[in-house]
This record gives C-alpha cells, sequence and structure tokens, in this order.
C-alpha cells in the first residue's frame, strides 16, 4: 500500500517504512508529524482526492534536521568583469514513515 502526499510544494509516493527528504519543518528529531494532504490512495480500493483524499493521513517520525550537500552558483558576464560566486545549502527534514490511514 502506498499514498501519494504533498508538503513544501513537493510530491511525493511513500509506503510504510520509506525514509523521505521534506523541506524543512518546524519539529524536534524525534517528534511524530501527520500529513493531512494526501493525493492518492492505494490498496484493495483506490482512493482519488479532488485535490485531497477526505479522512487520509499520513503518519512518519522526524529522524534528523539537516542541510543538503552545497550547490555553487556561479554568475557571470563576459567583458564586463563581473564574477559572483556564492553557495547554497538547503534545510531538510528526514521523515521515517510509519503508517498510512
Amino acid at each position: 500500500m502506498y499514498a501519494i502526499i504533498e508538503t513544501g510544494g513537493k510530491q511525493y509516493v511513500v509506503e510504510a517504512g520509506d525514509k523521505i527528504k521534506v523541506e524543512k519543518l518546524d519539529v524536534k528529531e524525534g517528534d511524530t508529524v501527520t500529513f493531512d494532504k494526501v493525493l492518492f490512495v492505494s490498496g484493495d480500493e483506490p482512493k482519488i482526492g479532488a485535490p485531497f483524499v477526505d479522512g487520509a493521513k499520513v503518519e512518519g517520525k522526524v529522524l534528523a534536521q539537516g542541510k543538503n550537500k552545497k550547490v555553487i552558483v556561479y554568475k557571470y558576464k563576459s567583458k564586463k568583469n563581473e564574477r559572483k560566486k556564492n553557495g547554497h545549502r538547503q534545510p531538510y527534514t528526514l521523515v521515517e514513515i510509519s503508517g498510512i490511514n
């Protein structure tokens, strides 16, 4: 059984036991988090939301808060001697999916 959830402006296909990196959530490590925006739930009778499935929830446990690898942003304009180098590390929350209701 799997579900499609939406969080942080992105959609994720999840099953029980999956570990996913989502956009940073304001919860502490070890706490549980509930995703209410469920777009699809599979099973004997698949349920498709319009846009969300009523009463469906996906629960997970927060394993860690962290930052992704650094992405180099380099801006350059030819013949103008303009160069700018920046780095960016996007924060994330690592969540282990515990159940689909």
